[in-house]
């Protein structure tokens, strides 16, 4: 008798975890249901900005793979519109209500895997379900927020609260819709992924492109007329919109697996073993935005929701349900997203992330380009590198440049995750050509920079 494997989330982790475990164990001896609330399998949720904007004309451009095929090519028994309620772990079964047809779904399994990513951060504030308000975390979500900007009347004013990835992202895809907007960030500066003087380099693009920020400043309310969001209320004052996006970041979605008893780490996310197992629950396991994972460089753990992690997770959980051996060795944190023309990298400890660890370090800014200085297209870019202090081991790195600076973080990563120092790095045999960089990369001089300042701290 086939043994049934159940996974509950049909995005990333989930998909990925099936389709593995699908390639290493026929239909015969494997069968697979996955459960998925909504209208989509394997989408790119970071993409949606880009659709909002027009910059990708169409939804189904950002679906990788689709229920039909998940069905037809791998043989995964896809329930869309189907949101798991209950996970009894004794009975080795799960309840499923039919969110379009109603009645309810009882299904037992031999392997569990727990894969429903995560929940945005709502204050109490934004749950009045006033006309205007969105999210933008599923292709729904991005579907509503369009057909809100096309009816009439056209909205003219919009407000994105939050200032992370998708705050920024989302405020530069409203501008290009035609709306004024303003940026309301309760701290100091938007992107606080990055250190604070590396931030303001971002604000400062944020404005010039005519983005408003209102730093420092708290959401405390919204406003409505005649059903409709009329203003955001902040301390300072009410702030008149038509359209409000929210961008307060994400936690992980760990309701059901908390009443089920599965174990939550101190990040609020499931606690797993390097192969993805829940640890004390045999034949369970869990991935993608729903987990906490190792940070490589502090040794804490972190919940860092992110598609390329959850993907990986997905597809080591899979391949361990079908018979093999993979782990996932954890994380560094890298990440990256650009404002207009402005790129941001960022990998690693920040500078508090390195105090609150224990780390004594140094940190350094470098300024040079993209580009040989004399070649056309050369444009500023900033690198800062934080190093333990005294041997000189990178600990973090953050880039704000234009052209080509964004995906200069992936050495820095790598050098990273390797645990190299600034020393060593200063060797790296980078590619060089007058378009690309110039003679002395902004990688290399800011380790170079980085060297001289842990040699001052010596003397």
């Amino acid at each position: 008798m086939a043994e049934r494997l159940i996974v509950v989330g049909g995005d990333a982790a989930g998909m990925a975890a099936a389709s593995q475990a699908r390639r290493r164990r026929d239909g015969a001896d494997l069968e697979i249901v996955a459960f998925e609330r909504g209208h989509f399998t394997s989408y790119s949720a970071c993409g949606i900005p880009y659709w909002i904007s027009g910059l990708v004309p169409d939804r189904d451009a950002l679906i990788a793979r689709g229920a039909v095929t998940f069905r037809e090519q791998f043989d995964i028994d896809v329930r869309l519109r189907h949101e798991v309620t209950a996970i009894d772990l004794d009975r080795r079964e799960v309840v499923a209500r039919d969110l379009d047809g109603g009645g309810e779904v009882r299904a037992g399994f031999d392997s569990l895997v727990y894969a429903t990513g995560a929940v945005p951060v709502q204050p109490e504030w934004a749950r009045g379900g006033i006309a205007g308000v969105f999210g933008v975390q599923t292709l729904d979500d991005g579907a509503a927020l369009l057909g809100w900007l096309d009816r009439e009347p056209r909205p003219r004013r919009a407000v994105v609260v939050g200032g992370g990835y998708i705050g920024v992202e989302m405020a530069e895809a409203l501008l290009q819709h035609g709306l004024s907007v303003d940026l309301v960030e309760q701290g100091a500066q938007p992107m606080s992924t990055v250190d604070p003087d590396m931030g303001e380099l971002v604000a400062a693009a944020l404005r010039k492109v005519g983005i408003s920020i209102r730093s420092g400043l708290t959401v405390t309310g919204l406003q409505e007329r005649d059903g409709r969001i009329a203003a955001v209320v902040t301390a300072e004052g009410p702030i008149p919109a038509d359209v409000v996006v929210l961008g307060l970041g994400v936690r992980p979605n760990t309701a059901l697996a908390a009443a089920a008893g599965l174990p939550l780490g101190p990040t609020g996310g499931i606690r797993t073993d390097l192969r993805m197992r829940v640890p004390g629950m045999p034949g369970v396991w869990a991935a993608g935005d729903c987990v906490e994972t190792l940070h490589r460089v502090s040794g804490l753990p972190v919940h860092i929701p992110l598609g390329t992690h959850a993907n990986k997770q997905g597809r080591v959980a899979g391949i361990n349900i079908g018979g093999g051996y993979a782990t996932f060795p954890g994380v560094v944190g890298t990440a990256v997203t650009k404002v207009c023309d402005l790129e941001v990298g960022r990998t690693g400890l920040r500078e508090p992330d390195a105090a609150a660890a224990g780390f004594e370090f140094v940190t350094v800014r470098a300024e040079s380009t993209n580009r040989a200085g004399y070649y056309p297209g050369a444009r500023p870019m900033t690198v800062k590198l934080i190093a333990e202090r005294p041997g000189g081991r990178l600990l973090g790195a953050q880039i704000v440049g234009w052209s080509e600076a964004a995906k200069r973080i992936d050495a820095l990563a790598v050098a990273l995750w390797n645990g190299m120092t600034v020393d060593e790095m200063t060797a790296l045999d980078l590619g060089y050509a007058p378009p690309f960089a110039p003679v002395w990369d902004p990688v290399l001089i800011a380790a170079r920079r980085a060297v001289d300042a842990l040699s001052r701290t010596e003397r």
